[in-house]
Protein backbone atom coordinates (compact mmCIF):
# COMPACT_ATOMS: atom_id res chain seq x y z
CA UNK A 1 0.00 0.00 0.00
CA UNK A 2 1.34 3.16 -1.00
CA UNK A 3 1.57 6.04 1.72
CA UNK A 4 -0.46 9.31 1.28
CA UNK A 5 1.47 11.99 3.06
CA UNK A 6 -0.46 14.59 4.16
CA UNK A 7 1.77 15.90 6.52
CA UNK A 8 3.50 18.56 4.58
CA UNK A 9 4.07 21.24 8.02
CA UNK A 10 6.16 18.44 9.15
CA UNK A 11 7.99 18.70 6.20
CA UNK A 12 8.30 18.15 2.63
CA UNK A 13 9.76 15.38 0.20
CA UNK A 14 13.07 17.52 -1.51
CA UNK A 15 12.10 18.92 -4.90
CA UNK A 16 13.51 16.52 -8.07
CA UNK A 17 14.84 20.27 -9.30
CA UNK A 18 16.38 21.01 -6.04
CA UNK A 19 17.66 17.83 -5.80
CA UNK A 20 19.58 18.30 -9.10
CA UNK A 21 21.30 21.71 -8.04
CA UNK A 22 22.38 20.04 -4.84
CA UNK A 23 24.06 16.82 -6.62
CA UNK A 24 27.00 18.61 -7.96
CA UNK A 25 28.07 20.22 -4.69
CA UNK A 26 28.49 16.75 -2.93
CA UNK A 27 31.10 15.48 -5.85
CA UNK A 28 32.41 17.80 -8.18
CA UNK A 29 31.96 20.90 -6.41
CA UNK A 30 32.90 20.02 -2.77
CA UNK A 31 35.63 22.88 -2.20
CA UNK A 32 35.25 24.90 1.25
CA UNK A 33 33.82 28.10 0.42
CA UNK A 34 36.35 30.66 2.07
CA UNK A 35 39.28 28.86 0.29
CA UNK A 36 41.16 31.21 -1.96
CA UNK A 37 41.63 28.68 -5.32
CA UNK A 38 39.45 28.12 -7.59
CA UNK A 39 37.10 25.11 -5.85
CA UNK A 40 36.75 27.12 -3.22
CA UNK A 41 35.53 30.25 -5.35
CA UNK A 42 33.15 28.52 -6.76
CA UNK A 43 31.74 27.07 -3.66
CA UNK A 44 31.23 30.33 -2.71
CA UNK A 45 30.02 31.72 -6.01
CA UNK A 46 27.05 29.17 -5.45
CA UNK A 47 26.63 30.41 -1.75
CA UNK A 48 26.62 33.83 -3.51
CA UNK A 49 23.75 32.67 -5.90
CA UNK A 50 22.00 31.33 -3.06
CA UNK A 51 21.30 34.09 -1.23
CA UNK A 52 20.43 36.03 -3.58
CA UNK A 53 17.82 33.59 -4.29
CA UNK A 54 16.57 33.96 -0.80
CA UNK A 55 16.84 37.54 -0.76
CA UNK A 56 15.02 37.99 -3.37
CA UNK A 57 11.70 35.62 -2.47
CA UNK A 58 11.08 37.80 0.43
CA UNK A 59 12.24 41.19 -1.22
CA UNK A 60 15.35 41.81 0.79
CA UNK A 61 19.12 42.52 0.33
CA UNK A 62 21.51 39.50 -0.01
CA UNK A 63 23.51 41.27 2.87
CA UNK A 64 20.48 40.54 5.35
CA UNK A 65 20.81 36.73 4.64
CA UNK A 66 22.27 34.65 7.40
CA UNK A 67 22.51 31.09 6.94
CA UNK A 68 21.61 28.80 9.82
CA UNK A 69 21.59 25.38 9.99
CA UNK A 70 18.20 25.22 10.61
CA UNK A 71 14.50 27.30 11.45
CA UNK A 72 15.46 26.21 15.36
CA UNK A 73 19.18 28.20 15.53
CA UNK A 74 17.73 31.20 13.29
CA UNK A 75 15.01 31.95 16.32
CA UNK A 76 18.01 31.30 19.17
CA UNK A 77 20.07 33.23 17.19
CA UNK A 78 17.58 36.19 16.90
CA UNK A 79 16.83 35.92 21.04
CA UNK A 80 19.66 35.05 22.14
CA UNK A 81 21.54 37.08 19.86
CA UNK A 82 19.98 40.16 20.35
CA UNK A 83 19.62 39.51 24.24
CA UNK A 84 23.10 39.28 24.74
CA UNK A 85 23.64 42.75 23.06
CA UNK A 86 21.49 44.45 25.01
CA UNK A 87 20.87 45.37 28.93
CA UNK A 88 19.14 42.87 31.13
CA UNK A 89 15.11 44.24 30.37
CA UNK A 90 11.91 42.40 29.28
CA UNK A 91 10.85 40.18 26.29
CA UNK A 92 7.78 39.34 24.85
CA UNK A 93 6.42 36.19 22.93
CA UNK A 94 2.61 35.63 21.68
CA UNK A 95 1.85 32.54 23.66
CA UNK A 96 1.55 30.22 20.81
CA UNK A 97 5.08 30.21 19.33
CA UNK A 98 7.43 27.67 18.83
CA UNK A 99 8.73 25.52 21.45
CA UNK A 100 12.21 26.49 20.22
CA UNK A 101 10.50 30.60 20.46
CA UNK A 102 9.26 29.56 24.17
CA UNK A 103 11.91 27.80 25.68
CA UNK A 104 14.69 29.80 25.01
CA UNK A 105 12.49 32.94 26.23
CA UNK A 106 11.51 31.07 29.02
CA UNK A 107 15.43 30.14 29.42
CA UNK A 108 16.51 34.02 29.87
CA UNK A 109 14.02 34.05 32.81
CA UNK A 110 16.09 31.57 34.85
CA UNK A 111 19.36 32.49 34.27
CA UNK A 112 22.15 31.21 36.91
CA UNK A 113 23.63 34.90 37.51
CA UNK A 114 20.18 35.54 38.87
CA UNK A 115 20.22 38.34 36.14
CA UNK A 116 17.42 37.16 34.53
CA UNK A 117 14.79 39.02 31.94
CA UNK A 118 11.59 39.43 32.14
CA UNK A 119 9.32 37.65 30.17
CA UNK A 120 5.31 38.59 29.02
CA UNK A 121 2.68 36.66 26.63
CA UNK A 122 1.03 37.91 24.14
CA UNK A 123 -2.54 36.03 24.75
CA UNK A 124 -4.52 34.11 21.59
CA UNK A 125 -8.36 34.15 21.42
CA UNK A 126 -10.86 31.22 20.94
CA UNK A 127 -9.55 31.17 16.99
CA UNK A 128 -5.92 30.79 18.02
CA UNK A 129 -5.21 34.90 16.62
CA UNK A 130 -3.15 37.29 18.57
CA UNK A 131 -5.71 40.04 20.05
CA UNK A 132 -3.56 42.71 18.08
CA UNK A 133 -4.83 46.04 20.64
CA UNK A 134 -3.67 44.12 23.87
CA UNK A 135 -0.76 42.93 22.26
CA UNK A 136 -0.04 46.63 21.41
CA UNK A 137 -1.16 47.84 25.16
CA UNK A 138 1.47 45.21 25.95
CA UNK A 139 4.28 45.70 23.79
CA UNK A 140 3.66 49.89 24.56
CA UNK A 141 3.76 49.99 27.96
CA UNK A 142 5.84 47.48 29.10
CA UNK A 143 8.27 48.40 26.16
CA UNK A 144 10.09 45.03 25.88
CA UNK A 145 13.49 45.06 24.24
CA UNK A 146 12.20 42.28 21.64
CA UNK A 147 9.46 40.81 21.10
CA UNK A 148 8.75 37.50 18.26
CA UNK A 149 5.16 36.49 17.03
CA UNK A 150 4.99 34.02 13.86
CA UNK A 151 3.29 34.82 11.19
CA UNK A 152 1.67 31.58 11.21
CA UNK A 153 1.35 28.52 13.60
CA UNK A 154 2.59 25.42 12.87
CA UNK A 155 -0.38 23.16 14.30
CA UNK A 156 -3.72 25.60 13.50
CA UNK A 157 -2.55 27.14 10.36
CA UNK A 158 -4.02 30.21 11.76
CA UNK A 159 -2.22 33.32 10.58
CA UNK A 160 -1.29 36.25 12.85
CA UNK A 161 -1.54 40.10 11.69
CA UNK A 162 1.96 40.59 12.56
CA UNK A 163 1.86 43.59 9.96
CA UNK A 164 -0.42 45.21 12.44
CA UNK A 165 1.38 44.92 15.99
CA UNK A 166 4.57 46.04 14.03
CA UNK A 167 2.81 49.07 12.51
CA UNK A 168 1.13 50.03 15.74
CA UNK A 169 4.35 49.73 18.02
CA UNK A 170 6.68 51.96 15.59
CA UNK A 171 4.08 54.72 15.57
CA UNK A 172 4.91 54.74 19.03
CA UNK A 173 8.45 55.38 18.04
CA UNK A 174 9.88 53.00 20.68
CA UNK A 175 12.82 50.75 20.23
CA UNK A 176 11.45 47.08 20.22
CA UNK A 177 13.33 44.95 17.97
CA UNK A 178 10.76 42.62 16.27
CA UNK A 179 10.86 39.23 15.24
CA UNK A 180 8.57 36.58 13.37
CA UNK A 181 8.91 32.87 12.86
CA UNK A 182 7.50 32.87 9.02
CA UNK A 183 8.62 28.90 8.48
CA UNK A 184 4.94 27.42 7.95
CA UNK A 185 3.92 30.77 6.16
CA UNK A 186 6.46 31.34 3.62
CA UNK A 187 5.99 28.77 0.61
CA UNK A 188 1.95 29.07 1.67
CA UNK A 189 0.98 32.51 1.52
CA UNK A 190 3.38 35.89 0.17
CA UNK A 191 5.93 36.67 2.83
CA UNK A 192 7.42 40.17 1.74
CA UNK A 193 10.20 40.99 4.77
CA UNK A 194 9.41 45.09 4.22
CA UNK A 195 5.89 44.49 4.23
CA UNK A 196 5.62 43.07 7.22
CA UNK A 197 7.21 45.58 9.03
CA UNK A 198 9.48 43.31 11.07
CA UNK A 199 13.20 43.85 12.22
CA UNK A 200 13.75 40.09 12.04
CA UNK A 201 12.19 36.85 10.01
CA UNK A 202 13.00 33.23 9.96
CA UNK A 203 12.10 31.31 6.93
CA UNK A 204 13.53 27.31 6.67
CA UNK A 205 14.11 24.80 3.08
CA UNK A 206 12.81 21.47 4.79
CA UNK A 207 9.17 22.96 4.48
CA UNK A 208 9.55 24.32 1.28
CA UNK A 209 10.82 20.95 -0.72
CA UNK A 210 14.10 21.96 0.05
CA UNK A 211 16.67 20.14 2.14
CA UNK A 212 16.88 19.44 5.67
CA UNK A 213 19.45 21.54 7.20
CA UNK A 214 19.36 24.94 5.72
CA UNK A 215 17.33 27.92 6.86
CA UNK A 216 18.15 31.55 7.03
CA UNK A 217 17.63 34.16 9.57
CA UNK A 218 16.48 37.44 7.72
CA UNK A 219 17.37 40.85 9.51
CA UNK A 220 17.42 44.49 9.46
CA UNK A 221 21.30 46.02 9.23
CA UNK A 222 20.38 47.89 12.15
CA UNK A 223 19.34 45.04 14.60
CA UNK A 224 21.82 44.67 17.05
CA UNK A 225 22.84 40.89 17.70
CA UNK A 226 25.81 38.98 18.47
CA UNK A 227 26.38 35.23 17.30
CA UNK A 228 25.86 31.86 19.18
CA UNK A 229 28.60 30.01 17.55
CA UNK A 230 32.14 32.20 17.42
CA UNK A 231 34.96 30.94 14.79
CA UNK A 232 36.12 32.23 11.54
CA UNK A 233 33.73 34.86 11.05
CA UNK A 234 31.49 33.43 8.72
CA UNK A 235 27.88 34.69 7.57
CA UNK A 236 28.82 38.48 8.33
CA UNK A 237 30.63 37.18 11.92
CA UNK A 238 27.27 35.74 13.23
CA UNK A 239 27.50 32.14 12.50
CA UNK A 240 30.57 30.55 11.74
CA UNK A 241 31.83 27.44 10.47
CA UNK A 242 31.93 26.11 7.05
CA UNK A 243 29.26 26.42 5.06
CA UNK A 244 27.18 23.30 4.10
CA UNK A 245 26.86 24.08 0.19
CA UNK A 246 25.00 21.93 -0.99
CA UNK A 247 21.91 22.57 1.19
CA UNK A 248 22.65 26.41 0.94
CA UNK A 249 22.28 25.63 -2.86
CA UNK A 250 19.43 23.68 -2.89
CA UNK A 251 17.75 26.32 -0.12
CA UNK A 252 17.93 28.71 -2.78
CA UNK A 253 16.36 26.96 -5.28
CA UNK A 254 13.57 25.95 -3.46
CA UNK A 255 13.15 29.28 -1.99
CA UNK A 256 12.50 30.51 -6.11
CA UNK A 257 10.29 27.21 -7.12
CA UNK A 258 8.63 28.33 -4.00
CA UNK A 259 7.51 31.23 -5.10
CA UNK A 260 6.78 30.89 -8.42
CA UNK A 261 4.34 27.81 -7.82
CA UNK A 262 2.82 29.96 -5.07
CA UNK A 263 -0.51 31.02 -6.21
CA UNK A 264 -1.07 27.68 -7.78
CA UNK A 265 -0.35 25.84 -5.19
CA UNK A 266 -2.58 28.21 -2.90
CA UNK A 267 -5.18 28.06 -5.13
CA UNK A 268 -5.08 23.70 -5.15
CA UNK A 269 -4.78 23.44 -1.59
CA UNK A 270 -7.40 25.63 -0.45
CA UNK A 271 -9.95 23.44 -2.43
CA UNK A 272 -8.79 20.48 -1.00
CA UNK A 273 -9.18 21.78 2.70
CA UNK A 274 -12.19 22.53 2.14
CA UNK A 275 -13.38 19.74 0.69
CA UNK A 276 -11.88 17.78 3.53
CA UNK A 277 -13.62 20.18 6.50
CA UNK A 278 -16.66 19.68 4.74
CA UNK A 279 -16.81 16.09 5.21
CA UNK A 280 -14.93 16.39 8.72
CA UNK A 281 -18.00 18.61 9.79
CA UNK A 282 -20.47 16.11 8.68
CA UNK A 283 -18.64 13.53 10.92
CA UNK A 284 -19.26 16.09 13.98
CA UNK A 285 -15.30 17.15 13.89
CA UNK A 286 -14.42 20.48 15.32
CA UNK A 287 -11.74 22.44 13.26
CA UNK A 288 -9.66 24.43 15.31
CA UNK A 289 -9.29 28.14 14.63
CA UNK A 290 -12.17 28.23 11.67
CA UNK A 291 -13.13 31.08 12.95
CA UNK A 292 -9.67 32.91 11.40
CA UNK A 293 -7.74 33.57 8.66
CA UNK A 294 -5.65 30.49 8.50
CA UNK A 295 -2.96 28.99 5.87
CA UNK A 296 -4.68 27.45 2.64
CA UNK A 297 -3.18 23.76 3.36
CA UNK A 298 -4.02 23.42 7.31
CA UNK A 299 -7.00 21.76 8.62
CA UNK A 300 -6.43 20.91 12.20
CA UNK A 301 -9.54 19.34 13.87
CA UNK A 302 -10.66 16.82 16.78
CA UNK A 303 -13.43 14.01 16.38
CA UNK A 304 -14.92 14.15 19.88
CA UNK A 305 -13.76 10.62 22.32
CA UNK A 306 -11.36 9.56 19.61
CA UNK A 307 -7.75 9.75 20.67
CA UNK A 308 -5.55 11.91 18.61
CA UNK A 309 -2.99 9.52 18.49
CA UNK A 310 -5.22 6.33 18.49
CA UNK A 311 -7.18 8.27 15.26
CA UNK A 312 -3.25 9.05 13.52
CA UNK A 313 -2.21 5.15 13.79
CA UNK A 314 -5.38 3.89 12.53
CA UNK A 315 -4.97 6.39 9.63
CA UNK A 316 -1.27 5.49 8.75
CA UNK A 317 -2.40 1.22 8.60
CA UNK A 318 -4.77 2.73 6.28
CA UNK A 319 -1.90 4.37 4.09
CA UNK A 320 -2.51 8.03 5.31
CA UNK A 321 0.03 10.05 7.27
CA UNK A 322 -0.72 12.69 9.60
CA UNK A 323 0.18 14.19 12.68
CA UNK A 324 -1.69 14.59 15.97
CA UNK A 325 -0.41 17.69 16.62
CA UNK A 326 3.52 19.33 15.58
CA UNK A 327 5.71 16.94 14.79
CA UNK A 328 8.86 19.04 16.59
CA UNK A 329 7.27 18.03 19.80
CA UNK A 330 6.68 14.75 18.99
CA UNK A 331 9.85 13.82 21.76
CA UNK A 332 8.44 15.36 24.53
CA UNK A 333 4.40 14.28 23.76
CA UNK A 334 1.61 15.76 25.87
CA UNK A 335 -0.94 18.28 25.73
CA UNK A 336 -0.89 21.00 22.80
CA UNK A 337 0.56 24.57 24.36
CA UNK A 338 -1.17 26.36 21.28
CA UNK A 339 -4.69 24.56 22.00
CA UNK A 340 -4.38 25.17 25.62
CA UNK A 341 -3.69 28.82 24.65
CA UNK A 342 -6.77 28.87 23.10
CA UNK A 343 -8.92 27.40 26.35
CA UNK A 344 -10.02 24.36 24.08
CA UNK A 345 -11.30 21.45 27.14
CA UNK A 346 -8.57 19.31 27.42
CA UNK A 347 -10.61 16.33 26.66
CA UNK A 348 -10.80 17.37 22.98
CA UNK A 349 -7.66 18.67 22.60
CA UNK A 350 -6.83 15.09 23.25
CA UNK A 351 -8.72 14.01 19.86
CA UNK A 352 -6.65 17.10 17.98
CA UNK A 353 -4.99 15.72 14.91
CA UNK A 354 -3.49 17.80 11.84
CA UNK A 355 -3.66 17.31 8.53
CA UNK A 356 -1.48 19.43 6.30
CA UNK A 357 -2.22 19.12 2.44
CA UNK A 358 0.27 19.83 -0.15
CA UNK A 359 0.29 20.75 -4.09
CA UNK A 360 0.64 17.31 -5.20
CA UNK A 361 -2.01 15.95 -3.05
CA UNK A 362 -5.16 15.30 -5.19
CA UNK A 363 -9.19 15.25 -4.47
CA UNK A 364 -9.36 11.53 -4.89
CA UNK A 365 -6.76 11.13 -1.76
CA UNK A 366 -9.07 14.00 0.43
CA UNK A 367 -12.03 11.68 -0.79
CA UNK A 368 -10.11 8.35 -0.04
CA UNK A 369 -9.13 9.87 3.55
CA UNK A 370 -12.44 11.00 4.62
CA UNK A 371 -13.99 7.68 3.33
CA UNK A 372 -11.10 5.61 6.32
CA UNK A 373 -11.51 8.64 8.84
CA UNK A 374 -15.27 7.44 8.75
CA UNK A 375 -14.75 3.86 8.74
CA UNK A 376 -12.24 4.21 11.74
CA UNK A 377 -14.85 6.12 13.44
CA UNK A 378 -17.81 4.05 13.06
CA UNK A 379 -16.08 0.77 14.49
CA UNK A 380 -14.02 2.88 17.18
CA UNK A 381 -17.33 4.16 18.44
CA UNK A 382 -18.91 0.71 17.87
CA UNK A 383 -16.39 -0.71 19.89
CA UNK A 384 -16.69 2.00 23.29
CA UNK A 385 -20.70 1.11 22.59
CA UNK A 386 -20.01 -2.65 23.65
CA UNK A 387 -17.36 -1.71 26.10
CA UNK A 388 -20.16 0.62 27.69
CA UNK A 389 -22.88 -2.30 27.25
Amino acid sequence: MSQVYFDHNATTQVDEAVLEAMLPYFRENYGNASSGHSVGLAARKAIDRAREQVAQAVGVQPAQVIFTSGGSEANNLFIRGVTDSLPISALAVSAVEHPCVLRTAQALTRRKNGENWQLHYLAVDAAGQIEVDEAVKILTAEKPALASVMLANNETGVIQEVAAVTKAVREKEQTTWIHTDAIQAFGKIPVNFAELGVHAMTISAHKIYGPKGAAALIIDPRLPIKPLIYGGGHEDGLRSGTENVATIVGFGVACELAVSRLAASMAHTTQLRDTLEQGLLALGATIFGSGASRLPNTCYFALPDIEGDTLVVRLDKQGFAVASGAACSSATPGKSHVLEAMNVPPILARCAVRVSLGPDNSAEEVDDFLAATKRIVDELRSMSMLLNV
